[in-house]
């Protein structure tokens, strides 16, 4: 079998958005090549190790990967993909050059291509993002480890918005606590959740691959017993309340069910949202505001914010 590579050289404000697109187009799994990465200062809080290589960045912008197999309607699917990434203009998103690429791959070479860009990465004081296929022994004794295998779903785990997500949920998840997850893609969110004691944690999105990949993920963690995963269109499949509810989705799709959201949160808990690009700060943060919700703590991670607001 054969697989296209499908490469998108855009802007970093567009690449959430863009891979939800690939995502929704059937890619199994999204490359982000940063040309920022290279000439990052990176502390070393949690003891990441880094070696990158210039020749796997573009000289300027960000490069998103994707790969498609290669069938009889290949062509139609990445013109629908053009046309898809095009359209985000229109909301008022910047996709620079917007320039897309395809390179023909055997199923051998794919099925190792994606793989050098995914090792080990330790993104909090306790959670460790660790791929299926690496040997990783825990390096002190309460730290929490994911596995993923990103070939089944697109969010590996380590983009700063689900990044930012995980580090909230470990300030605010307490044994005990129910959660819901709003967007759970790769199923992340949930299985840190669970892990950090949450005894109900109900997973939902939209997309029914997305739902069949987070399944296989918490199943591959061990939570099953405590996260469900639901087909469903925001809030809509929840008849009962929280205490953490957490949605990394998009600022203009948050901003639209935020009502919803605080009714479902329990009195005392605690929304948290990213996948908000810095220009969409204040008008979220107003959002949340409006519709009665205490902004508790604000968190930035390159672009990327994320928020923690209270329920009073």
């Amino acid at each position: 079998m054969k697989w296209m590579e499908l490469s998108v050289l855009t802007t970093n404000e567009a690449v959430e958005p863009i891979s939800n697109i690939l995502h929704e187009a059937g890619a199994s799994g999204v490359v982000i090549e940063d040309s920022l990465e290279l000439g990052k200062e990176r502390e070393d809080q949690f003891g990441e190790l880094y070696e990158l290589n210039p020749q796997d960045f573009p000289a300027s912008g960000v490069r998103v990967k994707a790969y498609l197999s290669v069938t009889s309607f290949i062509y139609e699917t990445v013109e629908e993909i053009k046309l898809a990434i095009d359209n985000l203009r229109t909301f008022g998103i910047s996709i620079g050059e917007g320039i897309v690429t395809l390179h023909e791959v055997d199923e051998e070479d794919w099925a190792t291509a994606w793989k050098q860009y995914y090792h080990p990465v330790k993104i909090s004081n306790r959670f460790t993002i660790v791929p299926t296929w690496e040997d990783y022994q825990p390096v002190q004794s309460d730290e929490l480890i994911i596995e993923l295998d990103p070939g089944m779903a697109f969010g590996t785990g380590t983009h700063p918005t689900t990044v930012m997500c995980l580090q909230a949920l470990e300030k605010q998840v307490q044994s005990g606590h129910s959660v819901i997850d709003v967007g759970t893609g790769s199923g992340v969110l949930a299985i840190g959740a669970a892990l950090l004691g949450a005894d109900h944690v109900h997973a939902l999105d939209l997309d029914e691959i997305a739902v069949k990949a987070a399944t296989e993920n918490v199943e591959l963690n061990n939570v099953q017993d405590r996260v469900r995963t639901v087909h469903g269109n925001l809030l809509d499949s929840v008849d009962a309340q929280a205490d953490v509810v957490v949605a990394n989705i998009l600022a203009d799709i948050i901003l639209s069910f935020t009502e919803d959201a605080y009714q479902m949160v329990k009195p005392g808990g605690v929304y948290i949202t990213s996948g908000i690009i810095g220009a969409r700060k204040e008008d979220v943060k107003q959002g949340l505001v409006d519709a009665g919700f205490a902004i508790e703590e604000v968190m930035m991670m390159e672009d990327w914010v994320a928020i923690i607001a209270r329920k009073q």
